[in-house]
């Protein structure tokens, strides 16, 4: 875009971004996807369980107690967040906390501190940011050509077609190449989430059952988001849903059956 409009302000413009994108994104992008998800802080005394569970949980695993995050939706779901073992978040939905029995919700919290404790929190929440970054690149990209940055000569006039081309490919491919990025990073951490959940409650039944009752669920969560859809422990748009064809989690009766074969 630069060479195009004789401007190298914009370059420094895009770098200095960049950068700024890459520091937000490693102090903030926990915030970023608790606020997407429409997560609130949950009190003690109104999730006693949760927190309970939480506690001992963190405990046998050697880790610092998390913040925890209510998501007011009937779909039952959960995810973890933060950049380090030590800021590091719980979310779960009140659909999760209304169908699971105790020893299920012990499965998937320890499923969720499995992620803290394997160091997948950053990588999964960074990506939230990058996804949002490739939508916004491509809005640039167009608006630059709707706006008519530049003078309205022949030569500039060419370039913001190019550009308007540009950003109306990236609009059709960043949710696909957002989806492959998510997809590289996700399935296998699930699987290894899954385990290491399953020894650290000593019953993988646990969380076998809770997924069931999970994937049972139909419908998508009221805040599904496609930048926070691979950071559930299942895919938050529910079942029956397009973005099957492209699934961030790996089949949950393959999950299941891992887990129960542990047994």
């Amino acid at each position: 875009m630069s060479e195009y409009y004789g401007s190298p302000d914009i370059l420094y413009l895009a770098l200095f971004f960049s950068i700024f994108m890459n520091i937000f994104s490693y102090w903030f992008s926990d915030k970023v996807a608790l606020s997407i998800s429409g997560a609130r802080p949950a009190t003690r005394e109104e999730y006693f369980d949760l927190y309970t569970v939480t506690e001992n949980l963190a405990i046998a695993a050697g880790l610092p107690m998390p913040k925890l995050f209510v998501i007011n939706d009937p779909a039952p779901n959960a995810f973890a967040t933060g950049r380090d073992k030590d800021h590091s978040s719980v979310a779960v939905t009140t659909g999760l906390l209304e169908r699971l029995e105790r020893n299920e919700l012990e499965g998937v919290i320890a499923h969720e501190l499995s992620h803290i404790g394997n160091r997948d929190i950053l990588l999964m929440t960074v990506v939230v940011v990058l996804v949002g970054l490739l939508s916004i690149l491509s809005d640039m990209f167009l608006r630059s050509r709707l706006y008519g940055f530049g003078s309205r000569d022949n030569d500039n006039n060419k370039a913001g077609g190019v550009l308007a081309i540009v950003g109306l490919v990236l609009i059709v491919l960043s949710p696909i190449i957002a989806t492959l990025i998510k997809l590289a990073i996700s399935r296998r951490r699930e699987f290894l989430a899954d385990a290491s959940g399953a020894l650290l409650t000593r019953y993988p039944e646990g969380l076998a059952s809770a997924l069931e009752k999970i994937s049972s669920y139909q419908q998508p969560m009221q805040k599904a988001s496609t930048a926070t859809a691979h950071m559930f422990i299942s895919n938050p748009f529910g079942s029956k849903s397009l973005t099957g064809l492209f699934q961030t989690h790996p089949p949950v009766a393959k999950r299941i059956q891992i887990l129960r074969s542990m047994g």
